[in-house]
């Protein structure tokens, strides 16, 4: 696809984009422990961060529940970045491995499967069910 924005064009691989979006899905499935520590460190730094734009303690602490489920929101969203970034790294390497879209497409799609029942499977019932 070819986009012609005033002054440059410039064309859009959007197979490359949609397998690179399908590794970091899978990537994102895959690595749920990676996951949740780059969501808490964020959430983490968020909190840290706003804590200089308040002038008074007291609306400091007023606000600490709906600053910080804020916060946690942001983070998570936010943590969707490095996954995205991971998976346009993998679905390069292996499209200079194996030379061509469609290789880089299918292993992600298998993987993004794979990847979705191993996350399954790991889940935590919880100790009242057998």
């Amino acid at each position: 696809m070819r986009l012609y924005i005033i002054p440059f064009s410039f064309e859009v691989d959007t197979v490359n984009i949609a397998s690179s979006c399908i590794w970091s899905l899978a990537l994102y499935i895959g690595l749920d422990s990676t996951k949740e520590w780059i969501s808490k460190q964020l959430a983490r730094w968020f909190n840290f961060a706003e804590g200089w734009l308040y002038t008074s303690a007291e609306e400091f602490e007023e606000t600490r529940p709906a600053r910080e489920s804020q916060n946690a929101f942001y983070a998570s969203v936010l943590s969707i970045v490095p996954f995205l970034i991971m998976g346009a790294v993998v679905n390069w390497v292996i499209n200079i491995s194996f030379g061509g879209n469609s290789w880089a497409l299918a292993l992600g799609i298998m993987t993004c499967a794979i990847c979705s029942l191993f996350a399954l499977a790991n889940q935590d019932y919880g100790e009242d069910e057998d």
